[in-house]
């Protein structure tokens, strides 16, 4: 069983991954921003630990990552303010990917969106364009690195019930519940098959640990 450190503890998709996690005998460290969010987090199972990724420096994010044996970026600045999105979704994400190196936990998984390329396609002057930047330099960044990464790509979330089933390199937007997301990043843990892979996904009809497997 692994010791996991989640960055972006409270999300919604992470707190359905983290009793996920606990219940396959994994020790959970969440990392979250807000100690009002404490609770919600031990309530899980996982154990909560407060502190500010955005203003967190390489050392300070080493510190936080070693002893563990698996990292997962949950995190993000949730859209709105742009310099805030790439400080988060960008900049405290290539930061934590310099500490994991630094503190040799090698296994890093990242929870990223399935438009996340070179070519996304979204307008200089969308408000969603800083999103997509930022994401696919972290992406591009984590995939150029020496760990061994994992880049899950769900298309857009909702909060339908888990069907415990994907689709791989779906059509259109790729619409798929956070709880069937949270699934894909607990099958990913358990599976070193996903080292090296970008799994871009949506809901569908193939049973989550067959599609991660490959």
């Amino acid at each position: 069983m692994a010791r996991i450190l989640i960055f972006g503890g409270h999300g919604k998709v992470a707190l359905l991954l983290e009793p996920m996690l606990v219940a396959q005998g994994h020790t959970v460290t969440a990392v979250i921003r807000n100690p009002d969010h404490e609770a919600d987090v031990a309530a899980t199972g996982a154990q909560p630990l407060v502190a500010d990724i955005e203003s967190l420096d390489v050392g300070q994010l080493t510190n936080v990552i070693g002893g563990n044996d698996v990292v997962i970026w949950s995190a993000g600045a949730g859209g709105g303010d742009p310099a805030r999105t790439y400080a988060v979704d960008r900049d405290a994400a290539i930061r934590s990917m310099t500490a994991a190196s630094a503190a040799s936990v090698t296994r890093y998984v990242m929870v990223s969106w399935i438009g996340s390329r070179e070519d996304h396609g979204v307008d200089a002057e969308s408000s969603f364009f800083a999103y997509a930047d930022a994401k696919w330099a972290a992406d591009a960044h984590l995939a150029a690195s020496d760990l061994d990464w994992t880049i899950l790509a769900p298309g857009t979330l909702t909060l339908d019930a888990p069907t415990g089933r994907i689709a791989l390199d779906p059509e259109g937007r790729g619409e798929v519940s956070r709880a069937d997301v949270a699934a894909v990043i607990a099958a990913t843990v358990s599976d070193d098959t996903t080292i090296g892979r970008t799994l871009r996904f949506g809901a569908g009809d193939e049973h989550i640990g067959h599609a991660v497997a490959g």
